[in-house]
């Protein structure tokens, strides 16, 4: 019987989205088969390039009570994919977008265009206080090359993560590439969709990973540089049409605050 399949279509001119989602599930399904869509074909020369692939049957992760049972298959997963690509091949896979540089860029440029005073209140507050620990960070310089290399999806939404009863798979490759596990892993953590909804045992969920004493104190910066990006993003969130429930951009700044506390 022929396997469903999905075309995932990107728009013209989509900065190698494509070409990443596709280069992602080849590698995962010569090296980790079983943990993500296998890859049939793809077209990325097309004026909207697409990726076709066999469909997956779990239910998203994102928004449901995950018990011990989930957590365990999660980081498995996470794992699995983090080791799946073997250090020869992943040295030549390129550096996945929007790395922590990146976002330092990206924040100091919001705080000059909307100043934390235009905002005000606990959300301003904490805007300021985040750029004031922002000012002091050696994540601007820090070299990912300092740390193993480790596949990285490039994104922490827990809707990609599919729970089948027994084991955890993953979708959408696209921001995928070289990365390392501390900045990974504080993207699962700090997404908004790990908390807005049904809050994840973060804690629980990071107990599971053995991390150096580097990668830790890595993780514990890349979480706070999460959080400021996502304070920033929800503060943008338009009233009358909001993406994410009232209230949610001043419980992003209580967040905030207490990983920099």
């Amino acid at each position: 019987m022929t396997a469903h399949r999905v075309i995932k279509r990107f728009a013209s001119g989509s900065d190698g989205r494509a070409a990443r989602e596709w280069r992602g599930l080849t590698l995962l399904a010569a090296h980790a088969p079983g943990l993500a869509p296998e890859p049939y074909e793809a077209d990325l020369a097309a004026e909207r390039p697409f990726v076709v692939m066999s469909r997956l049957t779990g239910e998203p992760l994102r928004g449901t009570v995950m018990g011990n049972q989930q957590l365990d298959a999660l980081a498995e997963a996470v794992s699995a994919l983090h080791n799946a690509v073997p250090p020869p091949v992943l040295r030549s896979v390129p550096s996945r977008p929007v790395l922590p540089p990146d976002l330092v860029r990206l924040i100091n440029g919001w705080a000059v265009e909307a100043p934390s005073s235009r905002t005000g209140g606990p959300v301003g507050q904490a805007m300021d206080t985040g750029l004031r620990w922002l000012a002091g960070t050696r994540l601007h310089a820090v070299d990912p090359q300092d740390f193993p290399d480790v596949f990285g999806p490039g994104d922490g939404n827990l809707a990609n993560y599919l729970w089948d009863g027994s084991r955890v798979q993953v979708v959408d490759f696209e921001d995928s590439g070289r990365s390392d596990r501390a900045y990974e892993l504080a993207e699962i953590t700090e997404h908004v969709g790990s908390w807005v909804e049904q809050p994840v045992d973060g804690a629980g969920f990071l107990a599971r990973f053995e991390l150096s004493p580097a990668e830790t104190a890595r993780l514990r910066e890349c979480r706070r540089l999460l959080a400021l990006v996502w304070l920033f993003l929800l503060a943008q969130d338009d009233p009358d049409h909001p993406r994410n429930p009232v209230g949610t951009a001043e419980k992003q700044a209580v967040r905030l605050l207490e990983l920099l506390g």
